[in-house]
């Protein structure tokens, strides 16, 4: 089947606007056209597609079925058309850029030596580093904001369809401050309930393995928990107070040796979840894009011969 030659790029992008925003009011505005001519771009895509693309209600327009499969290849395909242009105006000499998600499990030490030897490598390289739940990181991903995603997200759904390398295992572990309560006394599980917990936010995969381990060694979930992605206020909290921190180990690694915080030896850490890179394999990856695969890869290798144990 032939491409009907009247799509144009900007029925793509506007479709791809108001699946960002949700809004035509809202998506018109960030393209700086007005709404009336957003719409009419909206229904000739429809028409030429013969399909409905946005059940639209009061809540905005939400993609339909059929928008969600067509997201699936427009997002890549504009992405990957964008990639072109700039390759045909860039020469090596100039800036290139890659876009990475971040998960909080990748960014306290995977990260800064993978950026450090990109830097060190690449002169004239922009890295834009975008953080927040695997959910939201991997739809990015899909619809071509993002060029890769780093960390561990093997279990979330919105994976389908993508591509994911494993790099290495990284488990989590319990922390807590010098001098806390617990560690005068010989640990008992009852008595972890007691104490304010740091937990991942609920619904990340990261805090499932969390979930687990309250299930598997009986305790009580805590009454009383600070739930957040951010390392840094998790960090300061757990200096600042008696709560325990479940954090996956490379968070708090430099910590430990250091002897800023204390690990809680309760025979609790899991064997390890996959910490990775995922692409969408629908966009040829750019040139500054494969530069950072390649020092993932290598960093990922050290990790896995314990060079950072």
């Amino acid at each position: 089947m032939n491409i009907d030659t009247r799509i144009k790029y900007r029925h793509l992008v506007c479709f791809l606007e108001v699946a960002r925003q949700g809004s035509l009011a809202r998506a018109a505005d960030q393209l700086a056209i007005s709404q009336p001519a957003l719409s009419k771009a909206l229904k000739e895509l429809e028409g030429l597609l013969g399909a409905t693309l946005f059940l639209r209600g009061k809540q905005g327009a939400q993609l339909s079925e059929a928008g969600v499969a067509f997201m699936r290849f427009a997002g890549p395909s504009v992405q990957a058309l964008r990639e072109g242009v700039n390759s045909l105006r860039s020469g090596e000499h100039e800036t290139a850029t890659v876009r990475l998600g971040v998960l909080s499990t990748a960014e306290s030490l995977l990260m800064p030596e993978v950026l450090t030897r990109l830097h060190a490598r690449h002169p004239a390289l922009v890295i834009s580093v975008m953080t927040g739940p695997s959910a939201y990181l991997l739809s990015q991903l899909r619809v071509g904001e993002l060029d890769l995603v780093i960390g561990r997200m093997t279990d979330s759904p919105q994976i389908q369809g993508l591509s994911f390398e494993h790099l290495y295992n990284e488990s989590m572990t319990l922390v807590v401050r010098p001098g806390h309560p617990l560690l005068a006394t010989p640990l008992r599980r009852e008595c972890l309930q007691d104490y304010p917990w740091v937990l991942p936010l609920a619904g990340t995969t990261i805090r499932a393995f969390a979930d687990s381990l309250f299930v598997q060694h009986a305790i009580q979930p805590p009454r009383q928990r600070l739930e957040t992605l951010s390392l840094t206020l998790s960090r300061r909290y757990v200096e600042r107070s008696d709560a325990i921190w479940i954090a996956p180990r490379d968070a708090v690694l430099q910590e430990l040796q250091e002897g800023a915080m204390c690990e809680l030896d309760m025979g609790m850490r899991e064997a390890g979840g996959s910490i990775g890179l995922c692409s969408n394999p629908a966009v040829p990856l750019s040139r500054a894009a494969l530069w950072c695969v390649e020092q993932l890869r290598e960093v990922g290798g050290a990790y896995r011969e314990g060079a950072y144990a």
